[in-house]
């Protein structure tokens, strides 16, 4: 379960990948403000570490796949994918991170995949502490089968800045889709065919798209 808290964020999740997207290498949309196309949650077990699949567009540009996480202090070692800072009205400090260079986040999507799991439910916290379930904003999807033991992931050994960004962990190595290509499955010749894989789809997506697969 991810508990989010109804508060302000400064600067907002938007600005803060709207002022790193520009400097990715595989970018290559227009700079700008930016919309939020779809989100959804993933689960820290250790409930330590907020973890978004982020999508977002400029305009009538690409849809990007920019996943993000959420610390209250620096992640040693992943000075190269942070984002930025931010201050959260309730929690504080928050330092937020490309997903590709975080562990927890790693851990997270193989685990989906593996067992054939999605998002997690989504709980918001009120400022009188009442809490309610919401829906997200988009579900996902892995491919494997509930059961199976998921790779136990403890740090990342590489990642690269490609699209696909291709993260190698101590157990696993994961492609994550950076472009996604909505309106037909597959994300582009380097992630065709039949693989282990994370699909996700929104409202606006009613057939899954590849956000993440398993690298051989």
């Amino acid at each position: 379960m991810a508990t989010i808290h109804r508060a302000d964020l400064h600067p907002s999740k938007l600005d803060l990948v709207a002022g790193w997207l520009p400097n990715q290498p595989w970018y290559t949309g227009p700079a700008g403000d930016l919309e939020r196309v779809a989100a959804c949650r993933f689960d820290d077990p250790a409930g330590r570490v907020g973890i978004e699949t982020f999508l977002v567009r400029h305009a009538d540009g690409p849809i990007v796949h920019t996943p993000m996480t959420y610390r209250d202090a620096p992640l040693p070692g992943a000075e190269a994918y942070l984002m930025g800072t931010s201050e959260h009205s309730v929690l504080g400090t928050r330092w937020v991170y490309d997903a590709c260079g975080d562990p927890v986040y790693a851990a997270a999507v193989a685990a989906a995949i593996h067992t054939g799991a999605g998002e997690a439910e989504e709980l918001t916290v009120a400022e009188d502490g009442t809490t309610q379930s919401r829906p997200p904003l988009m579900t996902v999807s892995g491919s494997g089968i509930p059961g199976t033991p998921p790779p136990a992931v403890t740090r990342i050994v590489d990642v690269s800045a490609g699209d696909p960004s291709i993260i190698t962990t101590d157990s696993v190595s994961l492609a994550v889709v950076r472009i996604v290509h909505a309106g037909r499955e597959g994300n582009g010749p380097a992630l065709t065919g039949r693989w282990a894989a994370l699909t996700g789809k929104w409202a606006a997506q009613a057939t899954p798209v590849t956000l993440a697969t398993v690298v051989d």
